[in-house]
């Protein structure tokens, strides 16, 4: 009889920004994205996005780990908007989950579920009046248990 692995959770060190960049490239590839619709600079992409909004909007990162191999991520940060923020903070402050991946062999067993739960609860932790983000296929299911309802948000796709 083979032992349950114990998979362990805890917040990312920087020194894993690297890991958790391949895991939003592979993120894209599971998605059915071709690798040459994939920019050359990603890796040089998401780490500067990364260290700027680390800096500028509480970026943090979660990680599960079995037998001390990371095997999944997910990343949260103050949501930036996408036009001019007017409102006040206690009116809309929001944060925002992304990047949430786990390894193949290790999906099914809760770990994608846990890592968003992580991120809820840091964005909770500073204050975040709203969490947002947007669900692969795959992940839909799991952010359907964690209570998250579709939203408002419109789409018209114009190149083919």
């Amino acid at each position: 009889m083979s032992a349950v692995p114990t998979i362990n959770f805890r917040e990312a060190t920087t020194q894993e920004d690297y890991l958790i960049a391949q895991h939003f490239y592979l993120l894209w590839r599971d998605n059915n994205v071709a690798a040459a619709s994939l920019r050359s600079d990603w890796l040089e992409t998401v780490l500067e996005f990364t260290q700027q909004a680390r800096q500028n909007l509480y970026y943090k990162a979660f990680v599960a780990e079995v037998d001390d191999k990371v095997v999944g991520s997910a990343s949260s940060q103050l949501f930036a908007g996408l036009y001019p923020h007017i409102l006040t903070d206690d009116h809309r402050k929001y944060g925002y989950v992304w990047g949430v991946y786990v390894d193949a062999a290790y999906r099914g067993q809760g770990i994608a579920k846990q890592l968003t739960s992580m991120a809820i609860d840091y964005l909770k932790a500073i204050a975040c009046t709203r969490v947002i983000l947007h669900a692969s296929p795959l992940g839909k299911p799991v952010y359907d248990r964690l209570g998250f309802l579709p939203s408002n948000e419109m789409r018209l796709d114009i190149i083919d």
